[in-house]
């Protein structure tokens, strides 16, 4: 079995194998025509199950066929114009190619003696991200598998930060449609259940500052300790980036550590038209950027930023058999110092790969096509009578809701619209998201594709409605 093993023994057999994989996935890229086969889990299921893991196969060529059968060929292809869904991008190629050499290699990011040049080109791509932040001189950051674990992370640094003597007594506060991963840090770091309160949002879904301001009286007056307020730059649902500008002062006049979740949002940070749209972010202690949602590239590329690099030593432990406390004396940088996570993948190299490839603005010239198609999209909603749309995007989100012309239960249409969204996928015609606006269900549009056009939105919205319409005459023949 040592003839597996990637050595220099084996570098021809790689060659071969990697690249008969490529032809695989590059014939099935060329020739899907949606976006989803439709499969069920009813069908895929059973022909997963009887494969037998103890019976290899032993030959590359066999298990590429037998990944067609139960992977590639029922696969949601991301590329695919009619994939509207969640805050999933197609791919830049230079950072495919640099996932393919950081696996080979497979460098672990944690220690020097691990990854070396590794270290210093995800530091690098730290820096750089900051100053485009502008987070200051005294900025740092660490890249990490996404923004559920910034976040955790930059709440943790908060907490510490706090210096509370009582857990209790720490609040956070964040928008009502503020990530869920807000809630979830406040449990995982042993905040209690009224850890995270919700601040109202306006008509564009954007936090409310009067409301913040009042709860963060509110919760002085109480003994309570103001420990963080999440600012988001770009809902999941929304799009909607909160008054930055506005919150800084806020956590500046209660001297309370100011996190931005900009995980969508980042994107910005490269746009040559949208960069005002994050003013104000330069003023925060902590950001979480996705580089894999805005960026284009390949799960897993993220980072968490802090202004004061100092900040970092709350995620720092020693080991003497990894990163003793002498190699701080001897200025050896360990990026385990920084990261709640010891092995650690070198997905820096994919964002590395495609700023020396395409460049900054090529990255922000493709996430301004996708804000500029979320514009042209609103535009046809607002002025189709079938449905009602939220509001207008900030990024490139819309969400919205089929209504009927002759029914007007509100439960009906609901249903009407849960409908839709199923049969669609089922259909694998297109792939759109779903989520609620108060108690009623919507549909979601999550435009991350430059080759979308205004004509594929168009189709997709006749598919919806199509879809609705039949469910609704089945409903009414059922009831006659």
């Amino acid at each position: 079995m040592r003839s597996h093993l990637l050595n220099d023994t084996t570098a021809e057999q790689y060659r071969r194998s990697v690249t008969e994989g490529v032809e695989r996935v590059a014939t099935r890229l060329a020739t899907t025509e949606r976006p989803f086969t439709g499969v069920t889990v009813d069908a895929l299921a059973p022909r997963i199950e009887q494969i037998d893991l103890d019976q290899p196969l032993h030959d590359t060529g066999a298990v590429l066929d037998e990944l067609e059968d139960v992977y590639l060929r029922d696969a949601i292809y991301f590329h695919h114009p009619r994939y509207l869904a969640h805050l999933n991008c197609p791919v830049v190629i230079p950072a495919v190619l640099g996932e393919a050499v950081l696996s080979a290699v497979n460098s672990s990011l944690d220690t020097w003696d691990q990854s070396a040049g590794g270290t210093l080109i995800e530091r690098k791509l730290i820096d750089w991200t900051t100053q485009r932040a502008g987070l200051g001189p005294a900025a740092d950051g660490v890249f990490t598998s996404g923004g559920s674990q910034s976040n955790l992370q930059a709440l943790l640094l908060a907490r510490e930060e706090a210096k509370s003597n009582s857990a209790a007594k720490l609040r956070i506060f964040a928008s009502d449609v503020s990530h869920f991963s807000v809630k979830k840090s406040a449990k995982l770091l042993g905040l209690g259940q009224d850890a995270v309160v919700s601040v109202p949002v306006d008509h564009n879904k954007r936090m409310q500052t009067v409301a913040l301001a009042r709860e963060l009286e509110r919760c002085k007056k109480a003994g309570l300790v103001p420990m963080a307020v999440v600012a988001t730059a770009g809902t999941t649902d929304f799009g909607s980036i909160d008054p930055l500008p506005e919150i800084a002062e806020l956590c500046a006049q209660y001297g309370t550590w100011m996190h931005v979740d900009a995980a969508y949002g980042c994107g910005l940070l490269a746009s040559v038209t949208r960069r005002a749209l994050l003013d104000g972010i330069e003023r925060a202690d902590s950001v979480t950027v996705d580089y894999h949602k805005s960026f284009f590239q390949p799960v897993s590329s993220s980072a968490l930023l802090v202004k004061d690099a100092a900040t970092l030593r709350h995620a720092t432990y020693h080991a003497e058999y990894l990163n003793p406390r002498r190699m701080v004396q001897e200025r050896i940088p360990n990026q385990v110092d920084k990261s709640l996570q010891t092995t650690r993948r070198f997905d820096a190299l994919k964002l590395w790969m495609t700023l020396r490839t395409m460049g900054a603005d090529g990255i922000g010239g493709l996430f301004d096509e996708v804000c500029d198609l979320a514009e042209e999209g609103w535009k046809l909603l607002a002025a189709d009578p079938r449905y009602d749309v939220v509001v207008a995007p900030s990024l490139s989100t819309l969400v919205f809701r089929y209504i009927p012309a002759a029914v007007t239960d509100p439960s009906e249409i609901d249903r009407a619209n849960l409908y839709a969204r199923k049969a669609l996928f089922a259909s694998g015609e297109a792939v759109v998201a779903g989520t609620k606006v108060g108690a009623r269900h919507y549909l979601k549009f999550t435009l991350l594709n430059p080759e979308t056009r205004v004509s594929d939105i168009a189709a997709v919205l006749d598919l919806i409605a199509g879809h609705a319409e039949q469910y609704l005459g089945e409903s009414l023949d059922r009831a006659s």
